[in-house]
């Protein structure tokens, strides 16, 4: 392969066909910019304030049950609503639709504590079950076409409670992201007659760069087009056009594979990693999709430290996305990571 640690250069990303221009040289220039205060470890495992925990009111008045395994509910701050009324406005070059769907919070634990890194892996496995189900009950209902299910990590990303939750999005129409996806890898199946991160995933193995966990049935790598400077994929070995046909032995090595990534990400800057995770799969809306091969993506911000991030500005925001540091080096620093979490040693 090519070595391109030193030199500008751009990649492509298979799955969008975009590209992502790479500047590893200037990982070389003092830096100058702002510094923020680390995020915290939480000691808590109940906060009377705290409208996740179990048997807390919530804003609108609701009160969670004393759950003990991960918990679902209906956001009561949706970004989208079930019944809206029906627009499909046109005039000119002015367009406008209305979207419908559902917006559900998934807490992880009853314990306030926990993130992904520091639960244990049948914990995880539990979420990951919970996953399983929500899409299968929401992906079947009518007017639901899609359903994103992610995790926002951090006051950093956006996160505005600390007690670990993710969030699932089910929609009546198909995101932008997903449809680029759809037609890159369907365009790939039709001619290859195989999945395209399959192909992928056997290249990768074969290089073993940007490899960096693995077990029966899933690999973690940073992905050869990545933005974030430590971003990464987990994918499936098999491939499975959703959550849902996932085997029990499966979500089990799923969730390990989670941990075990998550748990490097705290080690890199000793620190609870912010990220946003999401899971993407085949559309709801009755399609077959034989050419979709699920994966789970992280998109960290931080750069240089616990408290020096990336940021999207300039270039990144009129032009391409960028980075610095290149997907080797990257995968090289969370690789070297110990599997037992940092807090655990201190």
């Amino acid at each position: 392969m090519q070595d391109f640690n030193d030199n500008p250069h751009k990649r492509y990303n298979i799955l969008t066909g975009e590209w992502v221009l790479v500047s590893p040289h200037r990982t070389k220039r003092p830096w100058q910019g702002k510094n923020e205060e680390p995020a915290k470890f939480s000691q808590e495992s109940y906060d009377s304030e705290c409208y996740l925990c179990p048997t807390n009111t919530r804003a609108n008045g609701e009160v969670n049950p004393d759950y003990k395994k991960p918990y679902s509910f209906t956001n009561d701050f949706a970004a989208l609503l079930k019944e809206v009324p029906e627009v499909d406005f046109t005039d000119g070059l002015l367009k406008a639709k209305s979207e419908s769907g559902i917006c559900k919070v998934i807490c992880f634990s009853p314990n306030h504590a926990l993130t992904l890194p520091v639960m244990k892996v049948e914990e995880i496995t539990d979420v990951v079950q919970l996953w399983q189900k929500e899409f299968l009950l929401l992906g079947e209902l009518e007017g639901i076409n899609y359903v994103q299910i992610f995790e926002n990590k951090g006051a950093v990303m956006g996160c505005s409670n600390p007690h670990p939750h993710g969030q699932i999005w089910a929609q009546r129409s198909i995101p932008g992201e997903i449809s680029k996806k759809t037609e890159r890898q369907k365009e790939f199946w039709q001619t290859h007659k195989k999945s395209l991160l399959g192909a992928y995933l056997d290249q990768e193995l074969a290089l073993k760069e940007r490899i960096l966990i693995e077990n029966d049935d899933f690999v973690a790598l940073v992905p050869y087009w990545a933005v974030w400077p430590y971003e990464t994929m987990i994918i499936p070995r098999r491939k499975v056009k959703d959550i849902s046909e996932l085997t029990t032995t499966e979500a089990y090595n799923f969730a390990e594979i989670i941990k075990k990534l998550t748990t490097k990400y705290d080690n890199v800057f000793k620190t609870s990693f912010p990220y946003s995770a999401g899971i993407h799969q085949a559309p709801t809306d009755g399609g077959s999709y034989e050419e979709w091969h699920m994966h789970m993506s992280f998109y960290p911000p931080l750069l240089r430290s616990s408290t020096v991030k990336k940021f999207m500005v300039g270039y990144e925001m009129f032009a391409d996305p960028q980075r610095d540091i290149t997907a080797e080096q990257a995968a090289q620093k969370i690789r070297s990571q110990s599997d037992e979490h940092y807090t655990t040693v201190l």
